[in-house]
């Protein structure tokens, strides 16, 4: 089989397993609300998500091995367009047209974002103190967009979207310095990198944990345009890649900016609504059914009126004819 072909069927894999991961913690989010974070944690279906994130992840690997990242990152946007239907359906309900535009939207300024910054494989690396100093400045950014009281929701997604993008960068920094024959498969950098792209590869995915309770489009096309920005503002600035184009592709990055903002602002408007239990048949919607009778159970019961004792029966009580 054609190696660029392997590289797309198995990103397409990989985006299903992320859309699917998202979907999940979603979910997991709008039910439990109100319970921490540590809470969440004790839980089996958070520790699916993971799985479901480490897949993907995987499977996005293997595909880098078999095509260049011209191919293999613009795939990484279809999360997008399989999370929203996806979503959708688990909800019991029908995607609306603000969201198709707005995820179509998104899709096309991603496309034109990552056709210009995009290049052949790099092989350059970064140093061990570039390393350290692309962590603390991330670190301060991500202080700042999550900083403690905040509410959940597209600053939280900002964040994680950050911390995946810099993992993502510092990932290529380890494969190829692990790839290179000339130095020891474990040096020192490796090592070294390799826990910093755990780290934030696990504060991204408990900051998207956070994100979710607000829903799920908005923030998760946040995430997946912060993620390719920061991947390639590392890569602009530190390993000597340039946009594509000249001052076009500077116009095109331009515009596709643009059109993702766009996009998200039309996602960030839509506000599903769950339908009472009387509208949906048990059978055909299972799932829209329990969670309309969530939601219907979750709502407060009206106030009663307090009962008035009957008089009738007390002494000296005329009962008018």
């Amino acid at each position: 089989m054609n190696a660029t072909l392997v590289a797309v069927v198995l990103s397409l894999f990989s985006a299903v397993a992320y859309a699917a991961a998202a979907v999940a913690q979603e979910r997991l989010a709008s039910r439990n609300s109100d319970a921490g974070m540590l809470r969440l944690l004790a839980t089996g279906s958070w520790w699916g998500t993971v799985v479901l994130n480490a897949s993907a992840a995987l499977l996005h690997v293997v595909a880098l091995k078999y095509g260049p990242l011209t191919v293999v990152q613009p795939l990484g946007a279809l999360t997008l367009v399989a999370a929203v239907p996806m979503g959708a359906r688990v909800a019991g309900r029908r995607v609306s047209m603000v969201e198709w535009r707005g995820t179509a939207l998104t899709l096309l300024g991603l496309s034109a974002l990552l056709v210009t910054a995009s290049g052949p494989q790099p092989e350059e690396v970064l140093s061990v103190p570039q390393a350290l100093m692309v962590a603390g400045a991330t670190s301060a950014l991500i202080g700042l967009l999550a900083r403690r009281g905040a509410k959940p929701g597209l600053r939280h997604a900002s964040a994680s979207g950050v911390a995946s993008g810099v993992a993502s960068a510092l990932t290529q920094t380890v494969t190829v310095a692990a790839t290179d024959r000339s130095g020891p498969l474990l040096s020192a950098q490796v090592v070294g990198v390799a826990l910093l792209v755990a780290v934030f590869a696990a504060g991204g995915l408990l900051l998207s944990q956070t994100a979710y309770r607000g829903g799920l489009g908005a923030p998760l096309a946040v995430v997946t345009l912060a993620n390719p920005v920061a991947a390639a503002a590392i890569g602009l600035a530190l390993l000597g890649e340039r946009l594509q184009g000249g001052a076009a592709g500077i116009l095109l990055a331009l515009f596709g900016a643009g059109l993702a903002s766009w996009g998200v602002v039309l996602l960030t408007r839509v506000v599903p609504v769950v339908p009472l239990m009387h509208e949906y048949d048990d059978h055909d919607h299972p799932v829209a059914a329990v969670l309309a009778l969530e939601a219907q159970s979750a709502s407060p019961e009206p106030a009663l009126m307090p009962r008035q004792p009957d008089r009738r029966s007390e002494p000296g009580h005329l009962t008018a004819l």
